[in-house]
């Protein structure tokens, strides 16, 4: 697996990393405990070196799951977290926004404690709080870089998957509520994963695949990661590692999706509102 470095930093990563949420929040049910500590130690045995968690997931279940996956591999992977949301007071929900210092604090020593770990490789904060200057996040997250507990502070804000139209998502899956996922949108929107099958066809690759290797090639410090429950997807995904775009490639594929007005918000309104603050 190539290796790659995040942003500016010496923040070492695998090219393709492991989302984890999936296993245990917001793509349907849960996996079994077993069956999420043989898909993440899978992709350890296949080069990745990169996993991202975050608190809010489960809440704690995941990172749990992370932890317990990793211990016996903890000096050979990156482990990155997030925090920043609470629950709302008003239905008990993880949807409040809090990234005051003295939470932030007190989530980090909830997170080693669960991730089995003394010091957690990249923190970022979920979505930024309107009520809490960013620089004050910062003091804080450079507080506990201070004490060893941290190692690198990032900001995050998730991604979506392309899919096709006839995908049925389980009741308790995040995508029902996301605009981007309607039948509709989904079908005016397969004009562009028609653009990344025509090319996969090309490069005997999966449209997943060159989606991934798209990404790549914008940036030598990024690096995706996608989330899957599944052994097969999790093989598809690191298998764009090896795919090189050509400049004509990328001319056409930029050609293309210009020309295809992508249909649905990334997000509901009401989460809309928690991005680019």
């Amino acid at each position: 697996m190539q290796k790659r470095k995040l942003g500016k930093s010496d923040l070492e990563v695998s090219a393709i990393g492991l989302g984890c949420m999936g296993l245990s929040f917001g793509l349907g049910p849960a996996v079994e405990k077993k069956e999420g500590i043989a898909l993440i130690r899978a992709a350890v045995e296949r080069g990745v070196t990169f996993f991202d968690t975050a608190e809010v997931y489960g809440p704690f279940t995941n990172e749990e799951l992370v932890g317990e996956a990793l211990a016996p591999f903890r000096d050979q992977v990156v482990i990155a977290t997030k925090f920043g949301f609470a629950p709302n007071p008003e239905d008990g929900k993880w949807t409040a926004l809090d990234s005051r210092p003295e939470h932030i604090k007190e989530a980090a020593e909830g997170s080693l404690k669960r991730l089995k770990t003394n010091v957690i490789d990249l923190y970022y904060q979920h979505r930024v709080d309107p009520n809490v200057p960013i620089e004050d996040v910062a003091g804080a997250v450079k507080e506990l870089i201070q004490q060893g507990k941290v190692k690198h502070f990032g900001l995050s804000e998730a991604a979506v998957q392309t899919i096709n139209e006839e995908t049925k998502f389980d009741k308790t899956d995040f995508r029902n509520i996301v605009p981007r996922f309607t039948p509709e949108n989904r079908r005016a929107n397969q004009a562009v994963v028609d653009l990344f099958r025509r090319i996969a066809e090309r490069k005997k690759a999966t449209p997943a695949q060159i989606a991934l290797a798209w990404i790549l090639a914008q940036k030598p410090w990024m690096v995706p990661i996608p989330g899957t429950t599944k052994l097969h997807r999790l093989e598809e995904n690191i298998g764009a590692a090896a795919i090189e775009l050509t400049a004509d490639d990328l001319r056409q594929i930029e050609s293309a999706s210009s020309k295809i007005p992508v249909q649905g918000a990334r997000y509901p309104e009401n989460l809309q509102k928690l991005v680019n603050r």
